[in-house]
């Protein structure tokens, strides 16, 4: 038997070209990592304070303010996250529409809540649709956008950090300048919190703003950015890219921690 320890960049980065800049938003943190012919440029690697269970305790205390006290309701609310939340475009125009009142405000929606008898996940209910009694709902206004917001603001939330376009600028700029435009022409966006609706325009476009105009900005999103980095990882130990990476029992056994801080040390 044997072991690999990988991070979860480093997968993603197996199945791209090997000129990257690896944008990981997942559940607990967002990390940004540039590579160079397959190797992290450890200067680069930023990681910011904010993932999807920030986002999704965010909204819970929102609408527990508000509305009704969902706290206790993480799975829920997680899943209301996933079928309202979007990323604005811009931010100032979409404040001043969610202000409106009646058919002028097309942000707000009203969520139907799960009674886990007739639908076990919350719905997005049509503004016309017929009403049930029995259904408990929720309005969602500002909070659609507003939530995801943490991510390119997060210093709106508290957290003295940068947004996730300033540090994938803020990470190349930390790599050599012959690299520079090779990374910012395959940016690779992957974590679950790259499917909010939005989210790769507003993240291209923010860069574009803040990158220097000579480079050309290129992003990629891909198809299942969840499970992206263990396919990835899958493909490339079942391809024999990384045999010579592994740490066996015995070689363990012998030799301790320092052989896994040998063979794994090129991956973080």
């Amino acid at each position: 038997s044997s072991l690999i320890a990988i991070a979860d960049t480093v997968s993603s980065e197996y199945r791209t070209e090997r000129c990257c800049v690896i944008v990981d938003s997942g559940y607990s943190f967002t990390h940004i990592v540039p590579y160079y012919n397959g190797i992290a440029l450890r200067d680069g690697i930023i990681r910011i304070d904010v993932g999807g269970k920030v986002l999704t305790n965010l909204l819970k205390e929102w609408i527990s303010y508000r509305q009704l006290n969902v706290l206790e309701e993480t799975y829920v609310m997680n899943e209301c996250k996933e079928d309202t939340c979007y990323v604005a475009d811009n931010f100032q125009k979409h404040m001043q529409i969610a202000r409106k009142r009646g058919k002028e405000n097309t942000i707000a929606r009203e969520y139907v809540l799960p009674d886990f008898v007739t639908h076990n996940r919350g719905f997005v209910r049509e503004p016309r649709a017929e009403e049930s009694d029995d259904s408990q709902s929720l309005v969602l206004n500002v909070e659609r956008f507003a939530v995801p917001e943490a991510l390119f603001s997060p210093s709106d939330i508290g957290l003295q950090q940068m947004g996730v376009a300033e540090a994938i600028v803020a990470s190349v700029s930390k790599c050599p300048k012959t690299m520079h435009g090779r990374l910012y022409n395959n940016i690779v966006l992957v974590g679950g919190n790259s499917l909010f609706h939005g989210y790769r325009q507003r993240v291209e476009n923010d860069v574009r703003a803040e990158a220097d105009d000579l480079y050309r900005i290129r992003l990629r999103q891909v198809d299942d950015p969840i499970t992206h980095a263990w396919r990835c990882g899958k493909a490339a130990v079942n391809g024999g890219a990384l045999n010579q990476r592994f740490v066996t029992k015995a070689e363990y056994e012998e030799n301790g921690l320092n052989i896994c801080q040998q063979r794994f040390f090129h991956f973080y």
